[in-house]
């Protein structure tokens, strides 16, 4: 009998997946850490920081919403967005254990 994708790997494990893919674009990265600088941002402002077409931040930021990074909100004609607290949090939750199992088991690494 063969183990289906869905079984082969927890609830945790995909979600931390979709979270470092979220994550797997330098752009994606400079976009989260912009924002963390800032309250709220608005997507104009967004491109005015980074040197990419408004079409590519709008596409980076699409990506960041889907796994729940970033929320954005309509204010008129534009979208204001900010980091999702709860997504923030649940990155913590997922990414400390991991990397503290990571550390420890580096330690005394044989390699």
């Amino acid at each position: 009998m063969a183990i289906t994708k869905a079984k082969l790997f927890n609830t945790s494990q995909k979600r931390t997946a979709e979270l470092m893919k979220a994550l797997g674009h330098p752009a994606r990265v400079a976009i989260i850490e912009l924002l963390a600088e800032r309250e709220t941002c608005i997507c104009g402002d967004i491109t005015n920081e980074l040197p990419l077409a408004q079409s590519t931040v709008s596409q980076h930021l699409k990506a960041l919403k889907k796994a729940g990074i970033i929320k954005g909100e309509i204010d008129g004609v534009r979208t204001c967005y900010c980091l999702d607290e709860e997504g923030i949090a649940e990155m913590e939750e997922l990414l400390t254990p991991l990397l503290t199992n990571l550390t420890t088991a580096t330690q005394g690494n044989c390699c």
